[in-house]
């Protein structure tokens, strides 16, 4: 059995194939090979769509794998670190649009499967643990998480005077994937036979009323983090007309974060994981509050704002998943079902954003990087803001509205 820093060191490799490949990949396509940015998108978000829907399957093929996954993870991390490589690397051998779409189909299912896997193994690697297990192993998943998403973003711009920058950044993820795929190489050899068939996973988790909360909690807080990384840029460039700022205060809520996923789960170790989240969910929606009101140049007090609720993120990202690890450990021990819904819901809450903001966006006017009324622009400060505080505000009521005792003993 390996130690807790495997699990850090893991997800961060899946992060580092996570949110960064929508930050390069389109970028990278648009200068390289001259796609334009709709048809990029529209392949993105297709895909988005495809990713959301087959995660409860790829969550039951997990189960159904319980006594072979060392050997599907193996194939799995093989399989991403060559999409990535393709994607990055390899000249498409055919039309780029169709290349850029294979390639991140194979990385997307590659990804979803590892992280539903990765999770489910969480499950019942927490009660090893001991005292407070889920608590600490978020705290390590977690950060490595916010770690590589931060290494990622930035990778590009540090390897700059590479021949090929992008290319670079791919042949360092597959370094990364191979030695994530050791470090918890022993884990997945750990995993014995399934106890369960799957299926019946996903019935135990949708009728037990404390999982269904849970689920609706976790879509509600991933919600306010959905619609604020979708805006996220249009923001910093259109509203603090910022742009050469974007990436370093990017960095900056991330790497706050992940500073703040280990203080939050000592929090939460010593006063409970719901009264540590609503503290968090309190310090968020103070921070974002007066984000309304900033104007053009406003970037030390919006850098002020990423701290802060950069550092109450990490909470999020940490106690959410880290309650319903505890209940699929009481309900459905295997995981992997579980995961699959979970993975869904937190997907949908970004598919959802995507297809609601952007639409209300064009509607009022707004042209990213041009001059957009002032009215679409009042509208681009309250959906990147103003709903986000709603939706936490949502969130932080439904946390209270029933009791959460059986899921806290260890979480």
């Amino acid at each position: 059995m390996t130690g807790l820093p495997g699990y850090g060191l893991f997800a961060a490799m899946l992060a580092a194939a996570g949110l960064p490949i929508y930050l390069h990949a389109p970028a990278f396509y648009a200068a390289e090979y001259g796609l334009g940015l709709t048809a990029l998108a529209t392949v993105l978000f297709g895909l988005r769509l495809l990713d959301v829907v087959q995660d409860p399957a790829l969550g039951w093929l997990s189960a159904r794998l319980a006594a072979h996954r060392g050997l599907a993870v193996g194939v799995a991390v093989l399989i991403l670190t060559s999409s990535m490589l393709g994607l990055f690397a390899i000249a498409p051998p055919i039309a780029p649009l169709a290349w850029f779409a294979v390639m991140l189909t194979l990385l997307f299912s590659s990804y979803s499967f590892l992280t539903i896997t990765f999770y489910a193994r969480g499950v019942s690697k927490a009660a090893a643990v001991g005292t407070n297990g889920h608590l600490r192993l978020a705290a390590w998943r977690e950060t490595g998480a916010l770690i590589g998403v931060s290494a990622a973003a930035v990778a590009p711009t540090v390897l700059v005077t590479s021949a090929s920058p992008y290319a670079a950044f791919a042949f360092g993820f597959g370094a990364l994937g191979l030695l994530a795929w050791a470090a918890m190489r022993a884990e997945w050899r750990a995993i014995g036979q399934s106890q369960s068939t799957g299926l019946a996973e996903f019935v135990v988790i949708v009728v037990d009323p404390v999982a269904r909360r849970l689920l609706i909690i976790g879509l509600a807080n991933a919600a306010p983090i959905a619609v604020s990384s979708s805006l996220f840029l249009f923001f910093v460039n259109d509203v603090l007309v910022a742009p050469a700022w974007a990436g370093a205060l990017l960095l900056l809520f991330f790497v706050t974060a992940a500073f703040g996923a280990p203080f939050w789960t000592k929090v939460a170790a010593r006063i409970g994981t719901r009264n540590a989240l609503s503290i968090a969910m309190a310090l968020s929606l103070a921070a974002f509050a007066p984000v309304p009101l900033l104007a053009i140049g406003d970037v030390l007090v919006f850098a002020l704002i990423c701290i802060v609720s950069g550092f109450a993120v990490g909470a999020d990202v940490t106690l959410v998943p880290a309650l319903f690890s505890r209940r699929m450990e009481i309900i459905a021990p295997s995981g992997a079902a579980g995961f699959g819904l979970w993975s869904f819901v937190t997907k949908f809450a970004l598919a959802l954003a995507a297809i609601m903001l952007l639409p209300a966006l064009d509607a009022a006017g707004f042209v990213a990087g041009g001059a957009s009324p002032p009215e679409a622009l009042r509208l681009l400060s309250f959906l990147y803001a103003g709903l986000p505080c709603v939706l936490k505000l949502v969130a932080l009521t439904l946390l209270w509205l029933g009791p959460l005792e059986n899921t806290t003993q260890e979480a």
